[in-house]
């Protein structure tokens, strides 16, 4: 009868600890997906404020993030393309500029957050957007 509970005593020990350690595992990717989703916001803000001449662009891909060749010599505004902490893909849904090219990223995982940023409901929902700064009278990144 003492190994019965003993066995029942470590089940329920062990169902709660893998509770634990599956939310730990789920933060975790959280704040990867926050730093990877940070690194490809600033490539696309570098990208953009780069831009040769006077009219701004946004990549229209995101290779381009990896070797820029607008210049003599190529610009590099990310190390790699980083798969996306929660897919294990590097498959990475679009925000699109309205005036053409990627103004950032977003996880195509449906799965639902621990933090809520936002409003939120899905990780897709988090977008890592680059929007340039406007000044009054002036249309932006000029």
């Amino acid at each position: 009868m003492t190994a019965l509970f003993l066995v029942a005593g470590m089940g329920t020990f062990l169902g709660a600890a893998s509770e634990v350690w599956s939310q730990s595992r789920a933060r975790e990717k959280e704040a990867e997906l926050v730093w990877v989703g940070s690194q490809f916001r600033r490539a696309i803000e570098s990208y953009y404020l780069r831009s040769p001449g006077s009219v701004k662009r946004f990549p229209e891909k995101l290779e381009d993030l990896l070797e820029d060749h607008r210049f003599v010599t190529i610009q590099l505004h990310l190390r790699r393309i980083y798969a996306d902490p929660l897919t294990g893909r590097p498959d990475w849904g679009l925000v699109l500029a309205p005036s053409g090219g990627i103004a950032g990223v977003h996880s195509r995982s449906d799965g639902r957050p621990i933090r809520q940023v936002q409003g939120a409901a899905r990780y897709s929902d988090w977008r890592f957007v680059y929007e340039p700064v406007k000044v009054a009278g002036l249309p932006p990144g000029r």
